[in-house]
């Protein structure tokens, strides 16, 4: 799977330490920056992160900031991409399976990492439900972004 990753000054430990991890899970993975802990603006890089995934450039999306947040709101700016916050087990299989999900955000501050790196497998390994009333609300979704 080709992945892009983005994350702040925020998210720059665990944006560095997912890209090790997915490489040795066998994806491809398309850094898309900051390269340092400097203050930086989140923005920039949700956009980057969102924008491949939208264009189906990359298969999927990961970002990370100090909350998540943010970067989350960001990333749902650009037309295609259905994030949303990792923030426990369930809700990074539900994103997905329920809501299809293309890219997920993570916080650095109030996350531990070997929880970041497990939910982000579970992101990556679960396919949408394609019927019934989830492809109705995602549909419901896609319309809406085309007005």
């Amino acid at each position: 799977m080709r992945i892009a990753l983005g994350s702040d000054h925020g998210g720059f430990e665990y944006k560095s330490r997912l890209i090790m991890f997915l490489k040795r899970e066998g994806h491809e993975v398309i850094d898309c920056g900051t390269e340092t802990t400097e203050s930086c603006h989140y923005p920039l890089f949700a956009f980057k992160v969102g924008e491949l995934v939208a264009s189906n450039q990359a298969d999927r999306g990961i970002l990370v900031c100090t909350t998540g947040e943010g970067i989350a709101i960001a990333a749902n700016k650009v037309q295609g991409v259905r994030c949303g916050i990792g923030f426990n087990d369930d809700v990074c299989r539900l994103m997905v399976e329920h809501n299809n999900a293309n890219v997920i955000a993570f916080s650095q501050k109030y996350m531990e990492y070997p929880d970041v790196e497990k939910r982000a497998n579970i992101f990556l390994n679960t396919t949408f439900t394609d019927e019934g009333r989830h492809l109705t609300r995602v549909n419901l979704i896609k319309e809406f972004e085309n007005k």
